[in-house]
């Protein structure tokens, strides 16, 4: 057994990097601090030609839209429009994915930054108003770019600056704002506790606005479920300007906005959440298999043993491309990274009896507090300061395709050597397996609009990035997803495929423009929400019935 050190290692700058690299196995999640610091001259120059010359009917809505916020709001909001220096930076800060950061990309008219929830009341009715589309924006990840792009004259309610976490250990909840990050969360309980938690996902700088009304799901998913799973309360503001509690929404528009998508329904200011007990000490750990050791068998294996293990075991896949020993050649690396809510004299056994194949050692497991493991599982080095929790992205790094899937019985071993042979002909691809059982499969499919619980033995995410520019480019990967994906349909969920919301996904569904068709929409909401959909509706109906809140995956009224 090994413990981290607590010592900030003097190459601190480098660790970050190395949290961050592209093709590390939390590609995606690792965008902590990217190595782009700041945004070159050479990406905004076009980007900036894009934004000089506003049509003058767009410019008379938007002052308009302007004076209706000072008419408003209890006092003026910050305001970032295309005349502002600060605008191209603003806007790119967190966009996550290059794909949506091109000059031909549609900007905002504005990009509002509410500082108090009077600014996010005003933003709302004068947005209505004036005939604007209003796309929120938490963190930036949503994959297809929906928090911040837009066909149509839209404003951006970019929820950054409300990000306040309000702990309160006596009853062991926190109030929450949708602008904070995970880690801004895990960190504030590090700070007020060394025995609570929560179960949220593994990368730090995902919004909590999204993150939550999407689900939300992470390491300790097989013990106390998904974040929703573990939230009592929370604040909105609705298509009226008015901001609702729990009590004053409804137990159907809190079910809703649980896993339904936010967006939805309305703009999600806070989350009240129950706080979850954690040992002193947790053991994380990484066991590595490439081909030729043997990843195949032990992936085969791990099928069977992850979903049946004990909750308080997690063990998730992360699949990717690399060099072989032969020179010119490539190899599949499988990595194992597990979390266990113990010590790893309990844990080493126990694996060793369930999952031999795995071959666990005392020397691949460090015991950890519970909010250093949340550093450990976004994939920084040991010994890597919490406070990266804490750091957000400067740029957009990468460009990127995701896609999701739920596998429901195991995949064979012939299935997995079809598999590697398509992700070496990519290369630049990743997967990640994450097992489910446990508490996951105790809840109903219904008690959220969340409705992948039992019967999963685990989901998958594929992602492929890319650095090259160029729309040739970008084709190119995206046709290679898509290949993929289908490639897979034989080993994952059928009638309906299902997806994950949480990894937006345009090619499984989508309404264009300004309307949102109900038939369309039936397309990716039952793959989202399997028969969870007809209800969202219903709720969509009763609450917003003129379908103000809506996006390209939207839920319709009828």
């Amino acid at each position: 057994m090994k413990e981290p050190s607590s010592a900030i290692i003097p190459f601190f700058v480098s660790f970050l990097w190395l949290c961050s690299t592209v093709h590390s196995i939390l590609p995606f999640c690792a965008s902590l601090d990217p190595p782009i610091k700041t945004i070159p001259t050479s990406w905004t120059s076009s980007f900036n030609d894009s934004l000089k010359f506003l049509p003058k009917k767009s410019q008379q809505v938007l002052n308009d839209f302007i004076q209706c916020l000072g008419e408003t709001s209890q006092s003026n909001p910050p305001i970032y429009t295309p005349q502002n220096t600060s605008f191209p930076h603003v806007l790119l800060s967190l966009i996550k994915n290059r794909r949506y950061f091109t000059p031909t990309t549609p900007k905002p008219l504005a990009i509002v930054a509410p500082t108090h929830e009077s600014h996010v009341q005003a933003t709302v009715i004068c947005t209505k108003r004036h005939g604007l589309q209003i796309r929120i924006r938490s963190g930036g990840h949503d994959y297809e770019g929906l928090s911040y792009v837009s066909d149509l004259p839209f404003v951006v309610l970019d929820m950054f600056n409300l990000r306040s976490v309000d702990m309160n250990l006596e009853d062991e909840s926190a109030w929450v704002q949708a602008g904070a990050t995970i880690g801004e969360l895990y960190y504030a309980i590090g700070q007020k506790s060394k025995v609570h938690g929560f179960a949220a996902g593994s990368c730090p700088s995902v919004g909590i606005g999204g993150h939550f009304s999407g689900g939300g799901y992470g390491p300790l998913m097989r013990k106390y479920g998904l974040t929703v799973d573990n939230v009592e309360d929370a604040k909105l503001v609705n298509v009226n300007g008015r901001i609702l509690d729990r009590n004053t929404m409804g137990e159907d528009l809190f079910w809703a906005i649980r896993g339904g998508g936010g967006a939805s329904f309305g703009v999600i200011l806070s989350w009240k959440i129950k706080l979850i007990r954690v040992p002193p000490k947790v053991t994380m750990f990484n066991v590595r298999r490439t081909l030729e050791e043997g990843a195949t068998d032990v992936l085969h294996r791990w099928q069977y043993v992850a979903p049946k293990l004990p909750e308080d075991i997690f063990i998730r896949v992360g699949i990717q491309v690399k060099n072989s020993s032969q020179e010119g050649k490539k190899t599949v690396q499988v990595l194992f990274t597990g979390q266990f809510l113990g010590q790893s004299d309990k844990l080493v056994p126990l694996v060793n009896e369930r999952f031999p194949e795995l071959g666990l050692q005392q020397k691949d497991c460090f015991e950890m507090s519970w909010i250093e493991s949340t550093v450990f599982m976004a994939a920084c080095p040991i010994g890597t300061p919490i406070d990266v929790l804490l750091s957000r992205p400067k740029a957009p790094a990468i460009f990127f395709k995701s896609k999701s899937d739920y596998v429901k019985e195991p995949i064979p071993k012939h299935g997995f050597k079809s598999i590697w042979k398509k992700l070496i002909k990519i290369e630049k691809v990743w997967m990640q397996l994450n097992p489910y059982g446990g508490r996951m499969s105790e809840i109903s499919e219904s008690a959220t609009p969340f409705p992948h619980r039992a019967g999963n033995l685990y989901s998958v995410q594929y992602f492929i990035s890319w650095m090259e520019e160029g729309i040739k480019t970008t084709n190119h990967y995206i046709k290679l997803s898509r290949k993929l994906y289908t490639s897979m349909a034989p080993f994952v969920s059928k009638n309906p495929r299902e997806a994950l919301q949480n990894y937006r996904d345009l090619d499984i569904g989508t309404n264009l423009r300004n309307h949102t068709n109900f038939h369309k929409a039936r397309l990716y909401g039952r793959k989202y929400f399997k028969y969870n959909f007809d209800r969202l509706v219903q709720v969509k109906t009763m609450v917003d019935p003129q379908d103000f809140f809506k996006h390209e995956q939207s839920i319709p009224p009828l």
